[in-house]
């Protein structure tokens, strides 16, 4: 059985926790070591039980926690290389961390097994994660994501769950307080994933047989949970899909509950 929670999520920390019978992964910690020790004894995971940590990019909302946390428990980074280099340079690793760089094929970490996709996003060379479970279950982590590329789409086309990013509203973001250069960074294609286009690629995943969608990495600015939810509940509506019937919708948090597939 597989297991995922969301630990954190949005702009202020990121982290993920995925697992099975044979041990567990994070990806990313943008939240201290200490946070994310509490989150973990919250859904009864020990930090001993991790095989892997997965960093999907540079930025510190997803790698402020990375060096305590891997450092003390002595559990293996994994990254692009772009990222690595990223992380190296902001002292985020150290000589002391075990690093590696994630082969484009992936590999296996807990049982499971982790394959990296190109993300386009701001940053070195941003990625995302589709894990296999021992038991064939798939899922997918999709975040900080300016457009649903075609080598997105494909890397998690008929995932079982998606954590996809559902960042921001266009109307609230282009008519709040943003300053024009970020609102224009988080528009562009290599920005944030808004809630229309989240919606849209929500559907051609349902279509694929996804049943399980977490949406992520909402502004706290530019985006209100409701509407993020409402926007996908929508377009799947439009679609003929029945929530609760043809698929389950849920809005990532803090410590969020376990979902079990």
């Amino acid at each position: 059985m597989a297991r995922f929670c969301s630990l954190f999520s949005s702009s202020d920390g990121n982290c993920t926790y995925i697992g099975c019978s044979q041990g567990g992964i994070l990806i990313d910690i943008g939240i201290s070591a200490k946070r994310t020790e509490q989150a973990l004894s919250d859904i009864g995971v020990s930090p001993s039980s991790l095989a892997a940590i997965f960093v999907t990019h540079e930025h510190s909302d997803h790698i402020k926690g990375i060096r305590v946390f891997a450092e003390r428990y002595g559990i293996k980074v994994y990254s692009s290389a772009g990222t690595l280099a990223g992380m190296e340079e902001l002292n985020a690793v150290t000589s002391k961390t075990k690093t590696d760089i994630i082969p484009e094929n992936g590999i296996e970490a807990g049982g499971m097994f982790i394959r990296p996709f190109r993300t386009p996003h701001d940053s070195r060379e941003s990625t995302g994660y589709s894990i296999v479970t021992p038991d064939g279950k798939r899922l997918s982590v999709a975040t900080d994501i300016g457009t649903v590329t075609d080598t997105v789409m494909n890397a998690v086309y008929g995932s079982d769950l998606i954590l996809l990013e559902s960042n921001h509203d266009v109307g609230m973001l282009q008519n709040g307080p943003y300053p024009y250069f970020l609102k224009q960074r988080i528009l562009s294609n290599h920005g944030h994933l808004s809630n229309e286009n989240c919606a849209k690629a929500a559907v051609k995943l349902a279509e694929s047989g996804t049943t399980r969608f977490v949406l992520g990495h909402l502004s706290k600015e530019n985006n209100i949970p409701s509407l993020a939810f409402e926007t996908t509940r929508f377009a799947m509506t439009m679609a003929g899909m029945k929530e609760n019937t043809d698929y389950l919708l849920t809005i990532a948090g803090n410590n969020n509950p376990v979902i079990a597939l």
